[in-house]
């Protein structure tokens, strides 16, 4: 097994950088490696890991829920509440029904079992659908109006409705029978699944910031991700006993943990952001090594053909319905097509359960289902970043939302001077806090090697665990300060000023407040008083 998670982990990391390289979504390179390294191919992977593959899938997307919820807007969500539930519906619903329909006469499946096939891709997938949203609204597109957050809520939605005809057409096509009781409490149960998923989100998230907040159970940030993690796949675990949306209660956890403890957000939001790097590669390497090459055999064009009607007429009628009377233009309802329309996780999940349980048709469906993981997983995480440039309006990103991966770059300002110790020391400590980066930044005016190679030396000591690069330039210092602020873009300048006798200050021009008076970029000023 430590084979296999090394292969995974490693083989997942850079074929999907290989991806990002060729200008495709990493997760492309990962599936393809899945596949390299699955049972199809290469046969790499330890029995005991593809076994534990539905385990493992489970919690990465637990991972990418919760990082959903955590990025949720209240206020856009409020603005766009009835396209939001209208999504949950229509898309999937009408891409279903249109699967189904013309699945009779491409395939000669009978309606019920057409229909379960529709259920089985007209779903949603979490796993492409929430990094490709996180990353919109990290970049500002579609924020004004709450595309983004619309498509996370109606794609958690969709899921419930679609999941709950699916488990009765199975019973119904398995044992010959339908329930009607069930067919008419369907309503119901999809009422209660989702108030329930949100309940039980409330609930989890007010437990969290409980013990994490209030009870101060945990002492470092590592322990309070390690919490809340557990605590949400306890919710997605959780629907396997109690009626209600495990995916659902773990985007909603995240969604009241912003309510009840901002700062607490704020904190696991960053933690949730580096498990999904790893849950990420886990979970699209195991999607490809779950995927069965020989089932497609001779439905390949067929298979496309329905896709494609499910698609384009199906879910384009659902877009359509879902955004009538909305304030979304033409181009922003155009985007919905690509942008939710990705299948995986769920696909892989339930694809195989009609054969298993001999269903007439059950190897089709299968071929099926592997055929739309394999073709709109990669379009949907493609198309989404690059259409959303030429249909989306960027607006201004809530940094409270969502995390931005800012690179953080100081500027250390130093002369020859004992004093540039204290600088150093000041910046190593902004640095440590915000894994940073350094410019360390000295101006001369005139030739001086041997103290240029002394200030490099303390440099190099005090920033020892510290990425930076160190500078001498020759000019007027405040404009070579300033300029070399601009040109590395960097967050702040950090640097010295000597504190001066008032009768001083008439004679001594102070460096340190030419700067603070021209520069557009924040300075910290270090003050020290000479001996004397």
């Amino acid at each position: 097994m430590l084979t296999s998670t090394l292969y995974i982990l490693l083989g997942g990391f850079f074929a999907g950088q290989i991806a990002r390289r060729l200008g495709a979504p990493p997760l492309i390179g990962m599936i393809i490696a899945g596949i390299v390294l699955g049972p199809q191919l290469g046969g790499l992977l330890a029995p005991e890991v593809l076994e534990s593959g539905a385990s493992l899938r489970i919690i990465a997307v637990m991972i990418i829920l919760m990082k959903a919820g955590l990025g949720l807007d209240r206020e856009k969500l409020q603005q766009q509440g009835s396209v939001a539930l209208r999504l949950g519906i229509l898309p999937a619903s009408c891409e279903a029904i249109a699967i189904g329909i013309i699945s009779m006469w491409i395939f000669r499946l009978d309606f019920p079992t057409g229909l379960l096939l529709g259920c089985i891709i007209g779903a949603e997938s979490p796993a492409v659908i929430v990094p490709g949203m996180l990353r919109l609204k990290s970049l500002g597109w579609g924020v004004a109006k709450g595309i983004p957050d619309a498509i996370l809520i109606g794609s958690a939605l969709s899921d419930v409705l679609l999941l709950l005809v699916f488990g009765l057409l199975v019973n119904f096509l398995s044992q010959g029978e339908l329930d009607l009781n069930s067919l008419g409490l369907l309503p119901l149960q999809v009422i209660l699944e989702i108030g329930l998923g949100l309940l039980f989100g409330y609930l989890a998230a007010w437990l969290t910031v409980l013990l994490l907040t209030k009870q101060n159970w945990t002492q470092n940030r590592v322990q309070d991700i390690l919490i809340g993690a557990n605590i949400a796949l306890l919710l997605v675990v959780g629907e396997r006993i109690l009626p209600y949306s495990g995916y659902l209660a773990a985007m909603a956890m995240g969604f009241f943990l912003i309510e009840l403890d901002p700062p607490l957000a704020r904190n696991l939001r960053g933690g949730f952001d580096s498990l999904w790097t790893v849950g990420e590669i886990v979970l699209f390497v195991l999607l490809g090594a779950s995927i069965k090459l020989e089932v497609l055999g001779d439905i390949l064009l067929p298979g496309l053909l329905l896709l494609s009607i499910g698609l384009l007429i199906g879910r384009g009628l659902g877009w359509y319905l879902s955004t009538v009377g909305s304030n979304w233009n033409w181009s922003e309802r155009l985007f919905l097509l690509p942008a939710n329309s990705a299948k995986a996780t769920v696909q892989a999940a339930i694809g195989a359960i009609p054969l298993a349980r001999g269903i007439e048709g059950g190897e089709i469906i299968l071929a099926i289902a592997v055929l739309s993981i394999l073709i709109t997983a990669p379009l949907g995480a493609w198309s989404t970043m690059i259409l959303a440039p030429r249909l989306l309006t960027q607006g201004e990103v809530d940094p409270t939302k969502v995390s931005i991966a800012n690179r953080i770059i100081y500027l250390a300002v130093v002369d020859t001077s004992t004093f540039a110790r204290e600088v150093l020391k000041t910046v190593a400590q902004k640095a440590r806090s915000n894994n940073a980066e350094v410019i360390v930044l000295h101006v001369i005016n005139e030739q001086d090697t041997g103290g240029v190679r002394q200030l490099r030396e303390v440099t190099k000591q005090l920033l020892a665990d510290i990425r930076y690069q160190f500078l001498t330039k020759t000019g007027t210092i405040p404009e070579e300060i300033i300029r070399t602020a601009e040109d590395y873009q960097v967050s702040e300048i950090i640097m010295g000023k000597r504190g001066y006798q008032p009768w001083k200050r008439v004679l001594i021009g102070s460096v340190s407040q030419a700067v603070l008076e021209n520069s557009l970029i924040p300075v910290t000023i270090v003050e020290y008083r000479e001996k004397g």
